[in-house]
């Protein structure tokens, strides 16, 4: 199984716009972050987790020549608006291109891209094939097998993913007991972690690494992270040693 982060930043990116703080102002290239979402190759199956504000980008940068599906956390514009960019994957692949989401942020698909759930389309538009998921059920993507994993964003349920020992949770601020059951014996974990100062519904650093200690994974990434979180080079000299920022374009491979 492959990883791949196409973005590791919060809702504005990094650097954010018209912000003049260190790290924004940064010339390392790991202080870049877009949108955040990861691809996912398991045997012949590709497909990423979320369709951010910069997928178009991401996609370019990575030279993805294929997508077989996409799977939604949740509702939230930075992850799902680059929806419509999956076009050119839907004229190559020639059918519909299956996603998957809860009930809530499908119907909120079907506000913000009517067009492409419209019954009759405009020429060139994309089509979707939608397959409903809730947290209570594994469900196949191709050859690879996710299990839900439900974390608090706030006031608002977003779904994490367990697929064989590695496990993505973005955008929580809090994970049940009975979910985080799911979590146990991860090998590979990534969370997200905002910043240092408390958020209303996003882990800081400190909870986060709190966190990863409690779930004991051999290694973890931290994504998902705002301007203020300082500079990486700084801050992965905080991180216990199996710890660590995660940054655009990093890839991992793991054993399946």
């Amino acid at each position: 199984m492959k990883i791949t982060f196409l973005g590791t930043g919060t809702s504005q990116g990094v650097p954010s716009i018209a912000c003049q703080c260190e790290t924004c102002q940064s010339t390392d290239s790991k202080d870049n972050r877009t949108r955040a979402s990861i691809m996912v190759e398991v045997g012949k199956t590709n497909f990423v987790i979320d369709t951010g504000t910069d997928f178009r980008h991401q996609m370019l940068r990575e030279k993805v020549m294929k997508l077989d599906a996409v799977v939604f956390t949740h509702a939230h514009k930075d992850h799902t608006a680059g929806l419509d960019d999956i076009r050119p994957f839907y004229f190559m692949n020639k059918k519909d291109m299956p996603i998957y989401g809860v009930k809530p942020v499908i119907e909120q698909l079907k506000q913000e891209f009517a067009y492409i759930f419209a019954e009759f389309k405009y020429p060139g538009v994309a089509g979707v094939e939608v397959n409903l998921i809730s947290k209570a059920n594994d469900f196949q993507v191709g050859e690879a097998k996710l299990t839900p994993i439900e974390v608090m964003h706030y006031k608002l349920p977003v779904l994490g993913f367990r697929i064989q020992n590695f496990t993505y949770i973005t955008d929580a601020n809090f994970i049940s007991e009975e979910e985080l059951e799911k979590v146990k014996g991860t090998e590979i974990l990534v969370l997200n972690a905002l910043q240092k100062e408390e958020h209303i519904s996003h882990f800081t650093l400190e909870q986060a690494i709190e966190l990863v200690q409690k779930i004991q994974p051999k290694e973890a990434y931290f994504t998902h992270m705002s301007h203020r979180m300082g500079l990486h080079a700084d801050i992965s000299k905080e991180l216990p040693e199996n710890i660590h920022l995660a940054y655009d374009g990093l890839k991992l491979e793991i054993e399946e």
